[in-house]
Order: structure tokens, then C-alpha cells, then sequence
């Protein structure tokens, strides 16, 4: 299996679906409470914007835009990431 396949594997059956679980408890926590605080919306919209960058990164995969050496940086950074339970940017940088 390529870096690539591995990438799109990691991202379609672990981050996106961890990313849909935190925030279904999310919403789960504002329906119980009847009200969102600052910081679940604030990681409402953190999450809503992180699992767009990661549709737009299987969409470059889709479109053959991501090269092996890319895909096994970006599954290094994931795992790492994981391994640390730190979900904040998985080593992804913010581009301008």
C-alpha cells in the first residue's frame, strides 16, 4: 500500500470519523445544557474548519496532487499527533 493510500485510509476511517464523534458529544453537551458556551462553539467551529482542510486534502488525493514523500510527512505528523492526544492541528500549518 502507497503513502498515499495509507494517508486517505488514516484520514476516511480514523480523523474524520474521531473529528464527526467529537462533535456529535459536542452538540450532545449543548443539548443536555440547553446553551454553548464560548469554548464549544469556539471548537465547533476549530473542528468544522479542521475536517475542511482534511476534505480538501483527500480531494487532492483523489486528484493525484499529493506526492508520497507528502503523504508519509502528513501520516508521520498525524500519528504523532494521535500518539501525544493532541488533537488541536494534527502538524498541520495554517497557509496563508
Amino acid at each position: 500500500m502507497s503513502n498515499v493510500e495509507k494517508l486517505e485510509e488514516l484520514l476516511t476511517k480514523s480523523v474524520i470519523p474521531d473529528i464527526d464523534e467529537r462533535l456529535d458529544e459536542i452538540f450532545e453537551e449543548i443539548a443536555d445544557n440547553k446553551d454553548a458556551s464560548e469554548d464549544a462553539k469556539e471548537e465547533i467551529e476549530e473542528l468544522r474548519e479542521f475536517k475542511a482542510d482534511l476534505q480538501d486534502v483527500l480531494e487532492d488525493i483523489k486528484a493525484g496532487d499529493i506526492d508520497e514523500e507528502e503523504a508519509k510527512e502528513l501520516i508521520d505528523d498525524i500519528l504523532e499527533a494521535q500518539k501525544g492526544d493532541d488533537d488541536e492541528d494534527f502538524g498541520f500549518e495554517e497557509e496563508d
